[in-house]
């Protein structure tokens, strides 16, 4: 295990801890004794003596501080170059030591300050360290340091130095000022600024006047920073009369750096050096500098505010605030949005910390804060009115246009709906903005206690208007705090006579909308409740508390909160709400008035009552129109008989009139109008029928209830088919209460029956109208949702049992799945709680008599498993019993009995438990087990449509849904995966154009994810099918990705076991040799991709690889026999009873090189492979190379020939065995001459003779005159002259003679007098192939071995005949140069006499 410098840098400062004398001199020994040591180790030493001394330096010996001190001096100054890491580490340990021996380290440091040497960087680097982390120690060094340091700045000449001098001085500038700050702790109290006066000015003179200008920008700044605390030391009139200048250039850097903190910084102690002392040069300068602060403040970020906001103080303090604040307001004015921000943060400022300044100006602020009202990017606007409310602003005139500009805002709409992202991560939504005005509005309310009797009664007004009700629920929790301290204190201005309440009950109807105004509102009645009516008071602190409880999830159940809001609403009488321009809130309002007729007793005012409901009411709203019915049934309770009449009257009115003829052109309500008011009107007769008095009702349910709908029984208009189904349904609920306590005959009970069974047939219409009405509604009264939810599972069931099949169910659950991925959690629960119930209407009466597939079954769970992470956990439980559902429904259709339990879906039990758990890590986890359960159960016809529909979830309307999407959709393909798809598919695909566009598939799978598909293909059972064998031929179309795969598979092979020993059988004790499935299976996998044709190449370049593990792949094969479970596979598959049988991988591959002769295995075995480097990588040579010279003197001339071109290609794949010692050579080269004189027939056999010369002579015989070994150049020599007799007439060989004749020309002078004779005999022999006679007739008269020969006479004559071929010149010239670094001077000497020629 490899150990970090991190872990051995804590190790030792954890024995530095226990002993810090002992391991401070191991390291420093350490140190001094390996110099050379790199830098990163040094620095690791270096830093943990650094903690060692932080942590105990009271431990340690004095004399052992003197010594860490030498030595981190001696390493920090070591290297005259900077090496930061190293040079830091050791000026940190002085600078630690420094913190107790302050005189001692200043010791050791000021010997190496010396004046009028530039020091090194890092002393100059520890000086201004020391002065930070020591003050009272370095300020009394500080004027003999500075004093040195002033003639080193001249000096200066490389950018590093100035910046560490710069920034020294500003550590020392820094420290002086600390210093001063606090007398009465520092050890000499009579220090004075004036002491370093002087100094300082001479260092900012430099400064100033030279650094300030570099190009270096880090300089520049380094420079600006220092110039600011100096600024604090300089003398007054030295700073009085550089501000002119100073102001300006600092101000310009804003434009040459990006860097502004450390320039404002600057600015800031600038600034406040000059008010100070009281400068008037500042004046002159302020206008410059409120215009690019001013700018600055705009572009910041907050970092920086702090540093600008002090600059302005200090402005605003001085003698000139009158401009400052004008300056302000009128960028205020300016038409640059932009702008008007940034003086609106100034503004906010100047409120906030000028208070007295600021006094007289409150009327001119109130007044051009009117402009940045309008503007869009309102986040400071709010900041700088809620300063102005803590100031006392609001209470001027024109403050309440403050206060109603945080009510609008409280009121904004969403920014962003479902799906919908910012695009601009930094916008200011709507959201955040009213979020902002929330918390404001509420820190008036109660913070600011003088505003209480500015916002009481103020925001009481805001309720009423339309366009603030979505500032409802923080306006009443806002009035609830002011109310409640009021209603206590007994104040006379809590009782105010107003008639304007509605809006507090109009947010009853929808409690939970509008940001959930439901609660706050009856909290604001309820302490208001003496100012509405004399009778509320008493009644509603009784019924408004169970009600907030209720809403608030604290209290029990209410059967009917809608009634208990009714008794509020009666208790007041009041009776104008036609004017709210919403449909739900309506609704709820039409129910109010309904319980308030319930107590009226003047017939005229209910008439007139009830005619304003059906006149006024939106009767296209399908909300509206149910609470209209609602709220005339109600009235109905108290006033049947007058009810009856006006809708009779209503019935009869010229508003249910057609126009016909010329004048239905002109008519006012069109036909759609008309059948939406007859829906409403049914549905009033329902309600009647409902709420009528029990004693009353029965004598109106013929005469005039059923006789004034049943002309509406043949409509073909949907909306009014519902309401006849729905009133129906009421009447019956009517009857059915009534006839409990006395007789009664429903003689139409028939009629009504047919009527329905007419609409059934409509119903797969209707049932989406159904299901959108009740998953919309949000219907308040706990008795009526559940009499509805319940009427609407009461139709699905029916519709189901219609058609209990798969593709019933799918045509009952499309008219839900929509509502799943609802953006409402009410919609989605209520979506999932009808799923469940008619998921288990349908297992229940499921019978199953034929095998019928549950085709849609993947579509359902796609839908449904996404919502197992929904938000609601209602939402998360039910989905669960969903999925549960389904899966059984699943085991009905394969056969399974009703009762029967399986085990991995029973399990989701237990993970329905975990669905109460918020986590999104115990979720997510959840899911991934969920989709385990599911890959296990779902049939692979179904995957396919499961992985689409969870493609769709990713982009679900609730963010935790969608990742789950992503969980199920990753573990389903790494359970069941896309390859078992493509497979199933292609035993279904006759065309083969659609089997090539598979092959591509798999192809494009396989080099997205090679290794997961390999190890699909490979598990696939043996021998494979013909569609896994075309899965495999499709991987070799692809040349680079064939050769990726081979190698894999080939280094599986490599260290897999191909075979195992079992036991015959009990009976009998030998062992069997049984393969193993995986090598088998990779090898079939190889001979299917060798069948493609483009794997050609993948396969010539890795051959040497696989000839040789499929060479030991096949003998390992020998005597094995194929595992027993290999033949129980499908029945499109072979069943070989031999393994030998099964595959032929060699044979593939010894075919895709075609090579057709007999000896092709020899040939690849031997003397090819020692043409490949692979041989010598894995160490074959020497055992290749000795078994082709054993095979030289074999009986067989094919072998021999064969043995000698093996031997060749070591040149080619091994060239360092050319130079073996001993005598191979000359075995080998004997071998070609045994070989021509043993079997001349051999050499004229149809290419052998190219071979031969080419491969055996021109890669040994040619090399060997040049060798040490004299025999061997004597053999080779030999060898040539006695091949030549094979030679007339072979172009091969007239070429090879070419390329050795200058080699044979210079050998006639080799000091070895065999060699001599061997070149004679040669030249003469290979003379006439040379193919000049002059050439021949010279080597047959002058070149005898028994005589002598002129050497440079016969260079002399021949270089003349050697001219006659041209095309030959050149390559004997480059090869008489090689011969220039022969090792026998007598060779050459030859060389030069014959390139001189």
């Amino acid at each position: 295990m490899e150990i970090s410098p991190e872990q051995v840098r804590k190790s030792i400062l954890t024995l530095g801890k226990q002993q810090p004398n002992k391991v401070l001199s191991m390291c420093q020994d350490y140190l001094v004794k390996h110099p050379k040591l790199i830098v990163g180790h040094r620095v690791v030493i270096l830093q943990t003596i650094e903690l060692i001394v932080k942590t105990k330096i009271d431990d340690i010996s004095y004399l052992k501080i003197k010594s860490i001190i030498s030595l981190a001096s001696d390493e920090m100054t070591r290297s005259k170059d900077v090496v930061p890491d190293w040079q830091q580490a050791a000026s940190n340990i002085l600078v630690a030591v420094g913190n107790k021996y302050i005189n001692d380290i200043m010791e050791e440091i000021l010997s190496k300050f010396q004046p009028g040497i530039l020091p090194h960087f890092f002393v100059v680097q520890t000086l201004a360290s020391l002065s930070e982390s020591n003050v009272y120690g370095m300020v009394p060094f500080l004027n003999a340091i500075l004093g040195t340091m002033l003639p080193m700045l001249g000096m200066a000449k490389q950018d590093n130095m100035k910046w560490v001098f710069s920034s020294a001085l500003s550590h020392f500038s820094e420290s002086i000022l600390e210093y001063l700050a606090n007398l009465d702790k520092a050890p000499d109290p009579t220090v004075r600024k004036d002491t370093f006066s002087s100094e300082i000015y001479a260092a900012y003179d430099i400064l100033y006047c030279s650094w300030l200008q570099s190009r270096e920008s880090k300089l520049r700044l380094t420079v600006a920073e220092a110039v600011g605390p100096m600024s604090h030391l300089m003398a007054h009139d030295k700073l009085e009369e550089q501000l002119p200048k100073l102001i300006p250039t600092i101000l310009s850097l804003y434009k040459k750096n990006t860097e502004h903190y450390v320039i404002s910084k600057s600015l800031c102690q600038v600034l406040d050096a000059s008010v100070n002392m009281g400068s008037r040069v500042l004046e002159t300068q302020i206008d410059s500098l409120l215009t690019t602060l001013n700018q600055q403040v705009r572009q910041s970020d907050s970092p920086l505010m702090a540093q600008y906001n002090a600059m302005l103080r200090e402005l605003a303090s001085n003698t000139f605030p009158d401009r400052l604040v004008m300056f302000v307001l009128q960028k205020l004015e300016n038409s640059n949005e932009r702008i008007r921000m940034g003086s609106l943060a100034v503004l906010r400022h100047l409120i906030n910390s000028s208070t007295s300044i600021m006094e007289s100006k409150k009327l001119l602020i109130l007044a051009s804060i009117r402009q940045p009202l309008a503007d869009h990017s309102n986040k400071r606007v709010v900041q700088v009115i809620s300063a102005m409310a803590h100031h006392g602003y609001l209470e001027l005139e024109g403050g309440d246009l403050l206060v109603k500009f945080i009510i609008q805002h409280c009121a904004l709409p969403d920014t962003y709906y479902v799906r919908q992202r910012p695009s601009d991560p930094e916008e200011v939504t709507n959201e955040a903005l009213r979020s902002m005005c929330d918390n404001t509005l509420h820190l008036f309310t109660t913070t600011v206690g003088r505003l209480t009797d500015v916002l009481w009664p103020m925001l009481l007004y805001y309720l009423t208007p339309g366009q603030y009700s979505n500032a409802t629920a923080p306006l009443c929790k806002s009035l609830t705090l002011l109310g409640t301290k009021k209603r206590a204190s007994q104040e006379p201005n809590f009782n105010i006579d107003f008639n304007e309440h509605g809006r507090c009950l109009l947010g009853e109807g929808a409690p939970f909308t509008s940001r959930g105004h439901g609660a706050p509102s009856l909290s604001l009645l309820n302490v208001i409740s003496p100012n509405i009516h004399p009778n509320a008071e008493t009644l509603w602190e009784k019924e408004i508390p169970a009600l907030l409880s209720y809403l608030e999830g604290k209290g029990p159940q209410l059967n009917d909160p809608g009634q208990n809001l009714s008794k509020i609403m009666s208790s007041t009488n009041y009776q104008g709400f036609w004017s709210w321009p919403h449909g739900s809130f309506q609704s709820f309002l039409y129910r109010c008035i309904g319980v308030t007729l319930q107590q009226c007793s003047n017939k005229e005012v209910v008439q007139k009552q009830l005619q304003e409901m059906l006149i006024s009411a939106r009767h296209n709203d399908a909300i509206e129109r149910a609470g209209v019915a609602m709220g005339i049934g109600l009235c109905a309770s108290s006033h049947l008989d007058a009810t009856l009449a006006k809708l009779d009257d209503f019935g009869k009115s010229d508003a249910f009139k057609k126009a016909s003829g010329i004048f239905s052109l002109l008519k006012d309500k069109n036909d759609l109008d008309v059948e939406k008011m007859k829906s409403t009107l049914i549905l009033c007769y329902g309600y009647v029928a409902l709420h009528a008095p029990e004693d009353q009702i029965l004598s109106r349910i013929d005469s005039d209830i059923l006789r004034s709908i049943s002309k509406h029984f043949n409509t073909k208009d949907l909306t009014m088919k519902l309401s006849l189904i729905q009133s129906v349904g009421l009447i019956a609920r009517a009857i059915s209460t009534v006839v409990r306590n006395q007789g009664y005959m429903f003689v139409r009970k028939q009629e009504l029956m047919g009527v329905m069974m007419v609409s059934v047939c409509h119903v797969y219409v209707l049932c989406c109208v159904v299901v959108r009405t009740v998953f919309y509604l949000l219907l308040f009264p706990q008795e009526l949702y559940k009499d509805t939810f319940n009427a609407l599972q009461e139709l699905l069931r029916n519709i189901l049992a219609r058609d209990l099949s798969p593709d019933g169910l799918q045509s009952v659950f499309k008219h839900i799945e929509e509502w799943l991925s609802s953006g409402q959690g009410h919609e989605r629960e209520r979506a999932m709680n009808t799923t469940a119930h008619i998921l288990e209407f349908y297992f229940n009466n499921l019978h199953v008599k034929n095998m019928v597939t549950f085709h849609n079954l993947g579509s359902l769970l796609g839908r449904l498993a996404p919502r197992c992470t929904d938000p609601n956990p209602l939402v998360r439980r039910a989905a669960i019993d969903c999925i549960y559902t389904l899966l059984y429904i699943q085991l009905r259709y394969e056969g399974f009995s009703l009762d029967y339990k399986d085990d991995s879906v029973e399990r989701l039990i237990t993970l329905r438990e975990s669905m109460d758990n918020p986590d999104h890590s115990v979720l997510y986890k959840t899911c991934s087990e969920l989709a385990k359960i599911i890959s296990k159960r779902l049939p692979q016809q179904q995957l396919n449509t499961l992985i689409f529909m969870l493609i769709e979830g990713l982009v679900d309307s609730q963010s935790n849904c969608s990742r789950a999407s992503s969980v199920l959709l990753n573990t389903l393909l790494k359970n069941r995966g896309m390859l078992e798809v493509l497979h199933i598919r292609l035993q279904m695909i006759s065309e083969e154009q659609v089997k090539v566009s598979v092959a591509q598939s798999i192809l494009i799978l396989a080099t997205q994810h090679l290794q997961t598909v390999i190890n699909t293909l490979i598990s696939y059972p043996l021998p494979f099918d013909s569609w896994s064998c075309e899965m495999w031929i499709a991987l070799g179309a692809d040349s680079k990705l064939a050769s990726q795969i081979m190698e894999m598979l080939m280094e599986k092979l490599n260290i897999m076991v191909p075979y195992v020993d079992k036991k015959e059988s009990m009976m009998r004790g030998g062992l069997t040799k049984v393969a193993t499935s995986h090598p088998l299976a990779m090898t079939c996998a190889l001979k299917e991709m060798m069948l493609n044709g483009q794997s050609q190449e993948a396969v010539v370049s890795l051959f040497p690889q696989l000839f040789s593990s499929l060479l030991v792949r096949l003998g390992s094969s020998v005597g094995v026999t194929l595992p027993k479970d290999i033949n129980s596979s499908g029945t499109n598959r072979k069943s070989p009873t031999k393994l030998s049988a099964g595959f032929d991988v060699c044979g593939w591959v010894r075919r895709r090189h075609t090579l057709a002769s007999t000896y092709c295995i020899i040939r690849h075995t031997g003397w090819s492979l020692l043409n490949h480097h692979v041989v010598t990588e894995l160490m074959m040579m020497d055992v290749l190379m000795n078994n082709m010279m054993e095979r030289i003197s074999d009986p067989s001339c094919t072998v021999r020939m064969l043995a000698v071109r093996g031997l060749g290609n070591i040149a080619v794949g091994s060239p360092e065995k050319v130079h073996m010692e001993g005598g191979g050579e000359v075995l080998v080269v004997r071998g070609l001459g045994n070989i021509a004189v043993r079997s001349p027939e051999k050499v004229h056999m149809e290419g052998g003779w190219e071979v031969l010369v080419v491969r055996g002579l021109g890669n040994i015989a040619i090399g060997s005159p040049e060798k040490e070994n004299d025999e061997i150049r004597c053999a080779s020599i030999m060898l040539l002259g006695n091949l030549s007799k094979f030679g007339s007439g072979e172009p091969v060989f007239k070429d090879q003679i070419h390329n050795v004749l200058v080699s044979l020309l210079l050998h006639l002078s080799d000091p070895n007098l065999q060699v001599v004779k061997a070149c004679k005999y040669a030249m003469r022999v290979c003379a006439p192939v040379v193919g000049s006679e002059l050439i021949t007739t010279m080597f047959q008269n002058h070149l005898h071995e028994d005589k002598s020969l002129h050497y440079g006479e016969f260079i002399n004559d021949l270089t003349k005949y050697i001219v006659n071929f041209p095309g030959m010149l050149n390559f004997y010239h480059i090869t008489v140069i090689q011969f220039f670094k022969s090792n026998w001077a007598e060779v050459r000497a030859g060389a030069a006499m014959f390139i001189g020629r």
